[in-house]
């Protein structure tokens, strides 16, 4: 399990370097032929990270539902966010799997509620969702990937 630690961490500070080398302008630009932006895929994957192991597992979310309505599942940009949401969500990139880390070695996660996600993958426990969470990343780190050539363009 400590890989699967490992590979959240150095994901997100892919993320983190676009967040940081990528003008606001280009974070917040929705391409033609796209529904979101740069920016929206790394709230996402802040927000959907909580959803799919706190939140499954019957525990308080460590994030506000302000966060998790602008940015969970089936939403897209509406607005940009204020210089404060930014800097949060920077610091949630490093600072939320780093809890969620601590908290499984401590044995928090007890319960878990079955959820099958989009792609038809069941998860049972929360082993199953940390590790769908990876692949979840995945995705986006390559929409990202897309939307950063295409607003170049």
């Amino acid at each position: 399990m400590d890989n699967l630690f490992t590979i959240i961490r150095q994901n997100r500070k892919g993320l983190y370097n676009f967040l940081k080398n990528t003008p606001k302008e280009e974070l917040f630009k929705i391409p033609k032929g796209f529904n979101n932006n740069i920016w929206w895929n790394i709230a996402h994957v802040v927000v959907t990270e909580q959803k799919l192991i706190y939140g499954l597992s019957g525990l308080p979310l460590n994030i506000s539902q302000d966060l998790v309505a602008k940015y969970q599942k089936g939403t897209s940009p509406k607005e940009n966010p204020s210089d404060e949401e930014f800097e949060l969500i920077k610091t949630l990139l490093f600072s939320l799997p780093e809890k969620t880390e601590k908290d499984y070695k401590a044995g928090l996660f007890s319960s878990f509620k079955p959820y099958m996600t989009t792609p038809k993958v069941p998860l049972n426990n929360v082993d199953d969702a940390i590790a769908f969470n990876i692949f979840h990343e995945g995705l986006h780190l390559g929409s990202i990937l897309a939307l950063a050539r295409a607003v170049k363009n």
